[in-house]
């Protein structure tokens, strides 16, 4: 009964409109999008360029207490930055004006902690000014992040700092030109220079900067930038520094909640709230490198095409638009090896996107709002965001059916709602007839700027889009379907307790070639035949190659420690229980993880089993229960005889709230060890420190 009465009321609907009346567009639904949150919607894909003092001193973040002579980079190219961004496909730069050492890439008149103090240049450049005009020149977007936090200024955590970082903002917003974006971080408070305090300082993210005030500086000098921070005003954090959205991503945020304030928390941020009080869509940010600045000793470690087309469909293909972070590095110009992964990664999206493979077929919608031309079905292949099929009001679980005419292979649904009628679809389905009737071949929930469903290649002759659940009328904008070309899955490396090294590839198909030192594999490098012994540990770079040598995969890599195999945790001593046994930190398995029985100071000592050449030490977060004994602040020692200790590292992990990853310590110079201790001194939210893995690279 329910469905004759849509289908009655449809009619009507339908034969009033042939009688005359021009068809009218379905009313707007829920929170709305503004016409500089369009403009950024469109960027989908830009780049953030992360760069400053941290670059030359081998840090995430900076203390504050780095001397602007550090700052030199040998030929820094702002063309050559962006020519990279741009042929990775990305719209825009973010430039790192003011990271938290509060060293300013631009020569402020309020500071002199900034480049007019450097060596660069003679202490004539501007790093702000360079990147501008080299984005005007090759048509790309341009914004600059702002850090709030200022781990130098004397005034941080005080009333004055407010009007110093004002200032600042004004001086950005004044002097560069249009800017699409203003992005301010969440990372606020904690230890610092201080112009020599060498203090810890805390503030109160949500009343300290005065952000409705602050926010306003940015309306009234650049209208049209959109402004992103966990919670807005323009555009939301996604939650997590992976770059990826939640499988289900609304646009929407409730923003009446406590929480809703830069640095506020990231809960509700992944997946959106719906329906939401505001449009406030997610950015998913993410680094090429496992760092955000330059490590040289990330070198081998930069995502490869096949990970950043993962993040690309998850990110752009969830409804966010896609960050993507490109170090300089010392020189100041984007490494090889980045450039190099960024434009294969563009090629295969090229490849991917070239034709839309519904484009000519027939299509046959089960509704179109009072039969109009000007919501018929075919505007969803015409190439257009502002032109849309549309129901009648009453019809809010269509169809669409699109004929190919023979018999096609795809693996990508492409999907866009009208975004200036807000966000109408709660769930869809993808439907291919096979075998004499319709199978699903996908499904989901949010659409918003755009959905891609990638799957396994089906071949069929037509495919069906299917509404399932929808508060009103769907607004659907595009409709594709793709092929990807045929790649050939980097081969796993994997390494087991007695130190030997296997390298394992998805299909027997292909055959796997290596190398031990770091460069690239080839056709002609060894081909993996049988495990390998690596007990001193060494970088393992291998790569899949179809038999006849003709296709290549991507280049797999994995950096080997010291082998654990003789390793003995000395303290603390364990219960005797699995699952507190202090052998899980050094056991090569990073998803069981020890935990200390009380907060730290916590001390572990580690005897290696012979004495070693040791170069740098790590430390692996576990990898779940979010920053629950996480490590925040440590101190490394090493000793020959287990009795005198001598220093080696100490400090912070910066960023490793939000970037969870190994982190890597660089000892002064090579010491001679048997013995190593790690002491905890602090996790985050002051929980008893984890350990998920400790490390050593030597020889």
């Amino acid at each position: 009964m329910k469905r004759g009465f849509a289908w009655l009321l449809a009619l009507l609907s339908s034969a009033a409109l042939r009688g005359g009346e021009p068809p009218v567009p379905p009313s707007p639904y829920g929170p709305l999008p503004t016409e500089r949150q369009l403009r950024w919607h469109a960027l989908e894909t830009y780049a953030f360029v992360h760069f400053t003092v941290n670059t030359f001193t081998d840090r995430e973040w900076g203390l504050g207490d780095e001397s602007p002579a550090v700052f030199n980079p040998s030929a820094f190219d702002a063309d050559q930055v962006v020519r990279t961004a741009k042929e990775g496909g990305l719209r825009g730069v973010i430039l790192t004006a003011k990271h938290h050492d509060g060293f300013c890439l631009w020569p402020s008149r309020f500071t002199e902690h900034s480049v007019k103090n450097s060596p660069w240049k003679n202490g004539r450049g501007d790093v702000v000014r360079e990147m501008a005009d080299a984005c005007r020149r090759a048509g790309l977007a341009f914004g600059v992040y702002l850090s709030p936090w200022d781990r130098n200024h004397r005034d941080y955590g005080r009333p004055e700092y407010l009007t110093y970082y004002r200032n600042q903002l004004r001086e950005l917003l004044t002097n560069y030109g249009p800017l699409f974006t203003v992005w301010f971080d969440g990372a606020n408070g904690g230890d610092g220079y201080y112009g020599g305090a060498n203090e810890k300082r805390s503030i109160d993210n949500r009343t300290y900067y005065d952000w409705p005030n602050t926010w306003g500086i940015v309306r009234e000098l650049q209208p049209m930038a959109s402004m992103f921070s966990d919670a807005g005003p323009d555009f939301r954090w996604v939650g997590n520094e992976n770059g990826i959205a939640g499988e289900t991503c609304w646009a929407t945020l409730d923003m009446t909640k406590p929480t809703r304030y830069p640095g506020g928390g990231s809960a509700g941020l992944n997946a959106g709230e719906r329906p939401g009080t505001q449009w406030l869509p997610a950015e998913c940010d993410v680094s090429i490198r496992p760092g955000w600045f330059y490590h040289a000793s990330e070198d081998t470690a930069v995502k490869t095409p096949a990970q950043l087309l993962d993040i690309y469909y998850k990110s752009v293909g969830r409804g966010a638009d896609l960050n993507l972070n490109l170090p300089p590095d010392r020189r100041g110009v984007i490494h090889e090896n980045d450039v190099k992964s960024l434009r294969e990664f563009r090629r295969l999206l090229d490849l991917t996107f070239a034709k839309n493979l519904a484009a000519g077929a027939k299509l046959t919608a089960s509704n179109v709002r009072g039969g109009a031309e000007k919501f018929s079905a075919g505007r969803v292949l015409d190439g257009k965001r502002d032109t849309y099929w549309v129901t009648d009001d009453a019809v809010t679980t269509p169809e669409l059916v699109v004929e190919f005419g023979a018999a096609t292979t795809f693996n990508v649904v492409d999907l866009r709602e009208y975004l200036p009628l807000g966000q109408r679809v709660e769930a869809f389905a993808v439907d291919a007839w096979r075998d004499g009737r319709w199978e699903e071949y996908a499904a989901g929930t949010s659409v918003g700027n755009r959905r891609l469903l990638r799957g396994a290649r089906v071949t069929t002759t037509k495919v069906r889009l299917r509404v399932t659940q929808a508060p009103v009328a769907p607004a659907i904008a595009e409709f594709g379907v793709y092929a990807e070309p045929v790649l050939l899955d980097a081969p796993t490396i994997v390494r087991n307790r007695q130190a030997l090294v296997s390298l394992q590839a998805s299909t027997a198909a292909v055959v796997v070639r290596y190398t031990t030192d770091g460069s690239e594999p080839t056709a002609d490098s060894p081909l993996f035949s049988a495990p390998f012994p690596l007990p001193r540990g060494g970088t393992i770079r291998a790569r899949t190659f179809s038999a006849e040598g003709e296709r290549a995969g991507d280049t797999a890599t994995r950096r080997f420690g010291v082998s654990k195999a003789r390793w003995k945790v000395l303290s603390p001593v364990g219960d005797g229980r699995v699952k507190e046994s202090p052998r899980q930190m050094i056991d090569d398995a990073p998803a069981s993880v020890w935990r200390a029985g009380k907060a730290g100071p916590v001390e572990v000592t580690i005897d290696l089993g012979e004495a070693l050449t040791i170069e740098r030490l790590s430390y692996l977060p576990p990898g779940e229960g979010g920053a629950r004994g996480v490590v925040d602040r440590y101190e490394f020692s090493t000793s020959v005889d287990g009795k005198t200790w001598t220093p080696a590292a100490a400090g912070e992990f910066a960023n490793i709230r939000a970037n969870p990853v190994e982190q890597e310590v660089a000892l002064h110079g090579p010491v001679s060890g048997r013995f190593v201790r790690f002491v905890a001194l602090h996790a985050l939210d002051d929980s008893p420190p984890a350990i998920a893995e400790i490390g050593v690279i030597g020889r």
